[in-house]
């Protein structure tokens, strides 16, 4: 059983080229997040802290009784996995972490205006709209040292469009960007270790929002780690190389696979 997290502004179809060759063995699950490319605001109170979006996650798998749970995150998404993996263990076998938020960056520093500007009334509406321009996509502070190559349009129209539609998914997305504290990503780091699974750390050969170096250092912080690098790409890695990633991903589940569960047990 795969579950996927992705991160900010985008939805579960930052995984649509990933999950055809997965799905051929594995089921796979990919859903719209509450993180700003969501179809349906949550209801109030929210609790849009790392530890609440964890808890997001952990309340996902129970309601749908998902064990034995590979969780592979990207970006911000890569940060919840993180969270779930230290909180919620119990229905988690392993996780994937690929470029992700961790440490001392949360956000990275080219969103630290998206952040800001997230304070002035009407300001995430107009961002959005500004989506629209191909050109103004690809500055730093948008997709463009998100993804390496531009994002089709189908899926960037998923990516923009809910926040456009619904005040409810703004005020969604206003709150996740409010509750960006580093000293989350920093605690959570302290306790990767709890985590004793198998886990998957993925570079990006040509990153360029989260260092080097905090791959290698999330491999070393969790209990039983492997790291990988796939060059050529960025960030999303599953926009710019989905088939490496998808190959990548199959070969960790294939040498950490368990022993056949007992009949009856949910994969």
């Amino acid at each position: 059983m795969l579950v996927f997290v992705h991160g900010f502004l985008v939805n579960g179809d930052l995984w649509r080229k990933v999950v055809p060759t997965l799905a051929a063995t594995y089921r796979c699950v990919t859903p719209d997040w509450p993180a700003g490319s969501h179809e349906v605001p949550l209801r109030r109170p929210a609790d849009f802290s790392l530890p609440g979006m964890a808890q997001i996650v952990a309340d996902f798998l129970a309601a749908l009784d998902l064990r034995d749970v590979t969780l592979i995150g990207n970006d911000s998404g890569g940060a919840v996995v993180q969270r779930t993996a230290v909180d919620h263990p119990e229905r988690l076998a392993r996780i994937v972490l690929t470029p992700c938020d961790a440490f001392d960056v949360f956000p990275p520093s080219p969103f630290g205006l998206v952040v800001a500007s997230a304070y002035v009334p009407g300001m995430p509406w107009l961002s959005l709209q500004a989506m629209r321009v191909r050109a103004l996509r690809r500055l730093p502070f948008a997709y463009g040292w998100f993804a390496k190559h531009p994002i089709d349009e189908a899926a960037m129209r998923s990516y923009i469009e809910p926040g456009l539609r619904s005040p409810g998914v703004r005020r969604d997305m206003r709150d996740l960007l409010f509750n960006l504290d580093r000293a989350w990503t920093r605690n959570t780091a302290e306790r990767l270790r709890e985590f004793t699974g198998p886990a998957l750390v993925v570079r990006a050969g040509d990153d360029r929002l989260f260092p080097a170096e905090d791959g290698r250092r999330l491999a070393r912080a969790l209990s039983d780690a492997s790291l990988v690098t796939i060059p050529d790409c960025y960030t999303a890695i599953p926009e710019d190389r989905p088939d490496e990633l998808a190959a990548t991903i199959a070969d960790f589940l294939a040498k950490t696979a368990s022993p056949r569960p007992a009949a009856g047990r949910l994969m």
